[in-house]
């Protein structure tokens, strides 16, 4: 981590509103044209930047609490105009989420012109400072892991804090927070392309629904409790979006496809556009409406049957809601990136014009991609660029499951992306701020001593945690050391690891397995999860991966020793001639076996080494020919539950890997991954399209492709 000092500026925010939830603030100065400043910027919640209204750019990159990474950002080519408007638009949130950390809001920028500080937060040289008065506060949250959805009044005059040099908001009196640890941003930034909406897909008119309209239920919308959630409660909302939209019945006039030109819409109109594939970034649209109007856009990453997207996709509120006058133009750009194919514009109350539905794309730079692989197979080359798609939306400033209901940082999802991001790139950036992000705190609230948070930065109030994904952190660590030859971040991380082995040594039994672990015990989604008590096999033969990896990477025998002997005894338990177990139960006080047995657990067994096609090959040649993308678990071995994809079926095409079979591998990356490619341009999070069609781990499949075409370029 290498520490930043801000020359001048100091972190401020506006006095009073420390501890309001969903509250913006615009921070705005004019720079002339001909120099050549720099901005440097951190803040949080989260920001996004302006100059004349043009997005430039957003931030910051996640941190561990108490840290913030500094942006420094060149201004001189966006300065086209004698006076030049910059504007810093940030939410303070307030409220924990997977997303974001559950800290107070502040704003720390200076911008700089060779030596001179021209204008810096809490100086003699300020910004002005208003309050973003046009963001509807009380509003519910986007979803349980994501802070809030969006809600704006504009009235005509909305965008002069963005364009106008001699606007004068009502000023805002800035207060200093007190002082933070600044660190310098290390991962590369976003690209933000454009990308624009390819077709509509259909058209037709929305009418209110009295009663019976479909009613929103969520954690996020009607537990929200203040303390383990928080958020505005059900009675304090000004707008509760989804339910307004499951007001308003679609009803489909045109289904015909065509290309994305301006529309006239009439009164309550509606078009679906779109985007061409699966994407993430900042929503954009140009809206005329003829009188005042509510301007919706609801987005999908896949078109329900009923022909338009679902406000309520997912346990997420879908959906962005502009309140405007009518009579004048209006460019549209949302504040969070969401990801979607398909997007539904909603014109209420009156027609309005709509053009340029699009989306500013907040991926992984392409300048930073290596030379793509072009294999030959057009079915293996739609499956790559979807991996490599599916990797840049996921690896902005960290690695995120999906860059959609989440955005998260979760443990061993990264352990499959990371692969990715050294096979495309060829470096490890954002990993090692990934992993850094994890050692920045002694401890973590509300977690048992010695447990890492299942993802981070973010708040767990309800002390949720996953013990098997704290193993995850030193596998990858110990791949990140072999990747990249870093040994400092492995000594940062060394008593955090010998931590974490004491808190499982409290779970061993009188056999050294591991005996009703405590917060959620996760295998995959699939049958595999209902099996994790008492004894769960699968985290017992990880626990032997996660022992043997310390203390290899560690140069401590005990902790390899105690790693064998936890291997054999899995051997000699859980194997029944046939399969190995999932788990056993305690009765009586007696230790049973299950008849479980699911496919995943064999991968477990064979991906941590507790088997190998040496020591059990007629396991190992059932599973190669017996099991995968072709076995019909309703005919073909029905008492073995099917594998998910995450991770069953990514273990297993690790397993096939490592054992040299390289064509079936491939012949199975085309079975499992092209429906998906072809089907949205993205892979992912489970075998079929329900839930994420855009999971970071998923992008491994490159990972595999470039391992294969090394080894054939090298024999």
């Amino acid at each position: 981590m290498q520490s930043f000092k801000f020359r001048k500026a100091l972190p401020v925010w506006g006095a009073g509103l420390e501890k309001e939830m969903n509250v913006s603030v615009a921070l705005r100065t004019v720079l002339p044209k001909g120099c050549a400043p720099v901005l440097y910027v951190t803040g949080h919640s989260d920001y996004q930047i302006f100059i004349n209204g043009a997005f430039l750019a957003q931030g910051p990159a996640r941190a561990g609490h108490g840290f913030f990474r500094v942006d420094a950002l060149p201004l001189s080519a966006a300065l086209t105009e004698e006076q030049n408007v910059l504007c810093i638009l940030c939410a303070g949130y307030n409220v924990n989420s997977f997303y974001l950390t559950d800290q107070p809001p502040f704003l720390c920028a200076e911008i700089v012109n060779g030596e001179t500080v021209l204008f810096a937060t809490g100086t003699e040289k300020p910004f002005e400072a208003c309050v973003y008065p046009y963001r509807m506060q009380k509003v519910q949250r986007y979803s349980f892991q994501r802070p809030f959805t969006e809600a704006y009044r504009f009235p005509a005059d909305y965008d002069r804090v963005f364009t106008d040099p001699c606007f004068a908001p009502e000023p805002l009196i800035l207060a200093e927070t007190g002082p933070k640890r600044f660190l310098v941003r290390e991962t590369p930034r976003s690209d933000y392309e454009v990308r624009k909406a390819v077709s509509v897909v259909n058209t037709g008119v929305v009418r209110p629904v009295a009663d019976g309209a479909r009613q929103f239920r969520d954690r996020a919308f009607d537990g929200v409790n203040g303390k383990t959630i928080r958020g505005f409660r059900v009675k304090e909302l000004e707008l509760a979006a989804v339910n307004a939209v499951y007001r308003l019945k679609a009803e489909i006039e045109d289904a015909a496809v065509c290309p994305a030109a301006p529309l006239t819409l009439p009164a309550n109109g509606f078009a679906v556009y779109d985007m061409g594939l699966d994407t993430t970034g900042y929503l954009r649209l140009t809206v005329a409406p003829a009188a005042d109007a509510v301007v919706w856009a609801v987005f999908n990453e896949k078109l329900p049957p009923e022909g338009v997207p679902d406000p309520g996709e997912n346990g997420c509120a879908c959906e962005v809601c502009w309140k405007l006058q009518g009579g004048r133009v209006y460019e549209l750009t949302s504040f969070e990136p969401y990801t979607y194919r398909y997007v539904q514009v909603i014109c209420e109350n009156a027609a309005a014009e709509v053009r340029n539905v699009s989306q500013i794309c907040e991926h992984y730079p392409a300048a930073g991609l290596k030379d793509p692989l072009s294999p030959a197979d057009p079915a293996l080359h739609k499956i790559y660029a979807a991996a490599v798609e599916t990797f840049r939306q996921n690896a902005t400033d960290i690695f995120m499951d999906c860059p959609s209901r989440e955005r998260a940082g979760w443990l061993c999802d990264s352990f499959f992306t990371a692969r990715t991001e050294r096979a495309v790139t060829g470096e490890s950036r954002i990993e090692k701020a990934f992993l850094e992000n994890f050692l920045m705190e002694e401890s973590f609230l509300h977690l048992p001593a010695g447990m890492l948070p299942m993802c981070y930065p973010s708040d767990h109030y309800d002390g949720c945690y996953i013990p098997n994904w704290a193993m995850w952190y030193l596998l990858e660590l110990a791949e990140y050391k072999e990747r990249t030859g870093d040994t400092s971040l492995v000594d940062f991380a060394k008593d955090k690891m010998y931590a974490l082995a004491a808190f499982f040594e409290k779970y061993e039994n009188g056999l050294g397995l591991l005996e009703k672990l405590d917060s959620w015990v996760f295998v995959e989604w699939s049958r595999a999860n209902d099996f994790t008590q008492d004894v769960n096999f699968p985290t017992n033969m990880l626990y032997a991966k996660f022992l043997e990896t310390l203390g290899c990477l560690y140069g401590d025998a005990a902790f390899t020793e105690k790693a064998a002997r936890l291997k054999e005894t899995i051997r000699e338990t859980a194997f029944n001639g046939s399969f190995f177990i999932d788990n056993a139960v305690r009765k009586k006080g007696t230790l049973k076996l299950t008849g479980n047995h699911t496919e995943t657990a064999q991968y477990y067994a064979f991906f941590t080494g507790v088997a190998t096609k040496e020591t059990y090959p007629a396991l190992y040649g059932l599973l190669l020919e017996r099991f995968g993308p072709g076995r019909d678990p309703e005919k073909e071995y029905p008492d073995v539950p099917v594998s998910n994809a995450f991770i069953g079926n990514y273990l297993r095409l690790e397993i096939l890997y490592r054992n040299g079979e390289y064509d079936r591998l491939i012949r199975e990356i085309r079975a499992f991954f092209l429906p998906m490619a072809e089907a949205t341009g993205t892979l992912w999070e489970n075998m079929t399209d329900f839930a994420s069609c855009c999971h970071g781990f998923a992008s491994c499949v490159a990972y595999w492709m470039h391992k294969i075409e090394e080894t054939i370029v090298q024999c």
